[in-house]
């Protein structure tokens, strides 16, 4: 029988606490808070201070400045292009575009993907200098960012993705369901908007306002063409779907949803994407393979933490046959300080940093599975530190 681990507490009252987060430890925060100007937090609060200050001289983003044009005609539609695809050479119009794995196109940047991206990041990095200064210039800038890009009538986003990752010549340059994963950047953003409800900026239009945004976003992501191709991906994108979707439901209150998506997580997702060794198949056959792997752990860990904030240790899900989590770490942990080289699959570039991405998730395992004390060692091990580190003033030091 396979198993999963489940203890619900005080599941429900943490909807309406000021102090509510769901990626990260809201003691943990308030602990570096009394402490954010001590030797070990300084250099990265500093940093942080200045990254907001930078953030404050920052045009609003809204989907409606791309410079590429919608498919479907509306300048209030999120468009990105597929990240590999180009321009077919034998063609003279180039079309349709053909797929080159692991080779991003530059020509993203004529549409919505990056400034997404910028937004997501600025009102992060905002929400987070507010938090640790209480600094209302600070939540204003963010909430304004906020209200460009989901509420004001002249420059919001519509609350669907029906043209994302769109191949130029295929199908109508209808979007695809893999393009659902370029709003994922949203998942730490709604986190961080928890941190602006101390803030007079952060009306009760505002909160009203977003949470009918994501409410009829997620309406649009579990009833749509492309969100139920998604939520049947077999891959990293099947998980991105469920970790989205249930972020999303917490924010807009839908509490029914997040819970049945956590629910099912163990036999949908984990039991089918990892193997008893701990590989993912589906990951692994990719030119970046290790990239991929440790890209879908961070989304599993994204979802367990999620569930153990609402008292769920998810975290201890396993199948019959050893099929879990840990599983999956434990088969990239032995290629950590090695050479690219030494890897048995494709890694054609940024193996350092994926590398580093790795022992940022064995720290968060380790905070929310303290009897992994392994994992926090392997860190302190190959983890590179950096005392402006942002992960600090989020994490706390290893």
């Amino acid at each position: 029988m396979r198993k999963l681990y489940l203890f619900v507490g005080v599941l429900f009252c943490f909807l309406h606490s000021v102090c509510a987060q769901w990626l990260w430890d809201a003691e943990v925060l308030k602990g570096i808070k009394e402490n954010v100007r001590n030797r070990e937090y300084v250099e990265a609060y500093q940093r942080l201070i200045r990254d907001a200050e930078d953030k404050l001289h920052v045009k609003p983003y809204s989907v409606v400045y791309k410079e590429g044009l919608s498919p479907g005609g509306d300048k209030h539609d999120y468009v990105s292009l597929s990240r590999y695809v180009w321009p077919d050479p034998s063609k003279p119009d180039g079309l349709p575009y053909v797929h080159r794995d692991g080779e991003s196109n530059p020509e993203l940047e004529k549409y919505d993907r990056v400034p997404l991206g910028n937004m997501a990041d600025a009102v992060n990095t905002l929400s987070l200098a507010y938090f640790y200064s209480e600094d209302e210039r600070y939540a204003k800038k963010a909430v304004d960012l906020l209200k460009t890009w989901f509420l004001h009538d002249e420059t919001r986003m519509n609350p669907h993705l029906e043209y994302a990752q769109f191949i130029p010549g295929v199908n109508n340059n209808k979007g695809r369901q893999y393009g659902l994963i370029d709003t994922y950047s949203f998942v730490e953003m709604l986190n961080s908007i928890k941190l602006l409800e101390t803030s007079d900026y952060f009306t009760k239009d505002v909160e009203d306002g977003l949470r009918r945004w994501f409410l009829s976003f997620s309406k649009w992501w579990q009833t749509s063409e492309q969100g139920i191709a998604e939520r049947n991906g077999k891959n990293n994108h099947g998980l991105a779907y469920d970790v989205q979707l249930v972020m999303f439901s917490l924010f807009a209150g839908d509490m029914k949803t997040a819970l049945e998506v956590i629910e099912k997580y163990p036999e949908m997702r984990l039991y089918t994407q990892i193997e008893p060794d701990g590989k993912q198949p589906e990951e692994l056959r990719r030119t970046l393979a290790f990239h991929y792997s440790e890209y879908n752990i961070r989304h599993m860990v994204d979802m367990v933490v999620i569930a153990k904030s609402l008292g769920i240790e998810l975290y201890k899900s396993q199948s019959d046959d050893g099929r879990s989590l840990y599983k999956a770490i434990d088969f990239l942990v032995p290629y950590l300080g090695k050479e690219a080289s030494e890897w048995p699959y494709k890694q054609i570039s940024g193996w350092e940093k994926s590398q580093q991405a790795l022992c940022e998730d064995l720290f968060r395992v380790a905070m929310i599975d303290p009897s992994r004390k392994d994992y926090m060692e392997i860190c302190k091990k190959f983890g590179k530190q950096n005392q402006a580190d942002r992960n600090r003033l989020i994490f706390g030091i290893h």
